[in-house]
């Protein structure tokens, strides 16, 4: 049995906190002779707080120095928000497990009201996602969309100042938090696509640390690890990254995976939606299909004049 501690790389919000704090339980109660414990590292999404992470270019913007940290061994698991991790990851690391996952829909805080129909014309809603904006654009073009950005509790505390009208987060992270009161309005996930992984959790370590992924080996959830496959597999199909509206939700029934994925345009004005299923043992190549599929409806117009677009920006893709 190991004497030393195992070093959990964390981000130090308050969620990110909750959820490698969720983990680091899990595993204690397993291994209760085994010490965890938590690194807090603060990556580039965390120093740049003033600007849409659309305009800051590149991916893993809130993993890379956390992934850093295990390739040079000063933490030896990272624990991350599954939306977050890049599609292809750096040579050495791996997703070693998956825990069951969490709501994977997006959630609408209204600051009066109760229903999207409350909302009038005009109304000011805030996000940070280029996803959410593009959908909640298609579904009431008359509302104002503008950027987002903060931990969790600043975005609700602008919401409580009057800053927006509405904002939408993932039902996950305020579940998590037990500020799942503050949800007015769940969006449905077969017409308001969530994120890639949105809900889940990756447990990321080296490949050549046989130690910790035994101990991580019982986390892992294998419907949801499939799930997520199917999802992540679309993603790497379109080289999605913050600069794109990309959406995928997979969801099991018994031996069969459905996954719904979306491509649209920032304004929203083109929104492409396909869903196909598959046998369990086929997820990654249902995510595939899927994301050809999208390109074949009219995604690949729009995929390619936003890498174009970023790719001449000074830090761009």
């Amino acid at each position: 049995m190991t004497k030393k501690p195992i070093r959990i790389a964390t981000r130090g919000s308050m969620l990110a906190l909750q959820q490698s704090g969720i983990i680091k339980t899990a595993l204690e109660k397993l291994w209760p002779e085994t010490r965890f414990e938590l690194q807090i590292i603060k990556t580039t999404g965390d120093k740049i707080t003033g600007v849409p992470l659309a305009k800051v270019g590149g991916k893993g913007l809130f993993v890379k120095e956390i992934e850093d940290a295990l390739l040079d061994r000063s933490a030896d698991l990272a624990v991350h928000s599954m939306k977050d991790v890049p599609a292809v990851l750096p040579a050495g690391l791996e997703i070693v497990a998956v825990p069951q996952r969490e709501d994977p829909r997006d959630a609408m805080i209204i600051r009066e009201g109760k229903t999207i129909g409350d909302l009038c014309k005009g109304a000011v809603i805030g996000t940070s996602s280029l996803r959410r904006g593009a959908q909640i654009r298609a579904m009431r073009p008359d509302f104002e969309v503008r950027d987002l950005r903060g931990n969790l509790d600043t975005r609700l505390r602008k919401l409580d100042e009057g800053q927006f009208d509405a904002i939408i987060l993932a039902a996950a992270g305020l579940k998590r938090m037990g500020w799942q009161e503050r949800i007015t309005v769940y969006m449905d996930p077969a017409e308001f696509i969530p994120a890639i992984g949105q809900g889940a959790l990756a447990i990321e370590a080296r490949l050549d640390d046989h130690e910790v992924r035994g101990f991580l080996a019982p986390l892992d959830h294998s419907e949801t690890a499939v799930a997520v496959s199917a999802e992540r597999s679309l993603l790497k199909e379109l080289e999605g990254g913050c600069q794109v509206p990309i959406g995928g939700h997979a969801r099991i029934a018994g031996k069969i995976v459905e996954l719904s994925g979306i491509v649209a345009s920032l304004d929203g004005t083109q929104l492409f939606r396909a869903v196909r299923t598959a046998p369990i043992h086929d997820a990654m190549a249902l995510g595939k299909r899927v994301a050809a599929e999208l390109r074949g409806l009219g995604a690949k117009k729009i995929l390619d004049e936003v890498y174009k677009s970023a790719s001449s920006e000074p830090g761009g893709v």
